[in-house]
């Protein structure tokens, strides 16, 4: 069954899924590995502590990341992508490449 809330088309329920401009970057840095809350606030200045959590709250009830608690004290929490999660690093990816492939309009070129 599919969530009502998702777009029908495949680039919508994208943009939906990875809101925003931190979403990407969350997913950028949990690539490398599972995170504690701490080591991803670090990773991306200027982010609030309230739209991490959200945005970690949302990727966890759509399957893209895991949040384990471990019962240690203090208790540690870390995140983690699932394989879907995984799945994006190639998006990622693509993404830079063609990002870095368009011109800097401030920088001369010549054909």
């Amino acid at each position: 069954m599919t969530d009502p809330c998702l777009p029908e088309c495949g680039v919508a329920r994208f943009l939906t899924l990875l809101n925003g401009p931190w979403a990407t970057l969350i997913v950028r840095e949990l690539l490398h590995g599972p995170h504690r809350f701490t080591q991803l606030r670090d990773a991306l200045p200027g982010i609030s502590p309230h739209t991490l959590t959200s945005r970690l709250r949302q990727f966890e009830r759509h399957g893209i990341v895991t949040r384990t608690t471990y019962a240690e004290i203090p208790p540690r929490v870390e995140y983690a992508l699932t394989p879907l999660g995984e799945g994006l690093r190639d998006v990622l990816e693509a993404m830079g490449d063609w990002a870095m492939a368009v011109p800097d309009p401030g920088a001369d070129v010549t054909v």
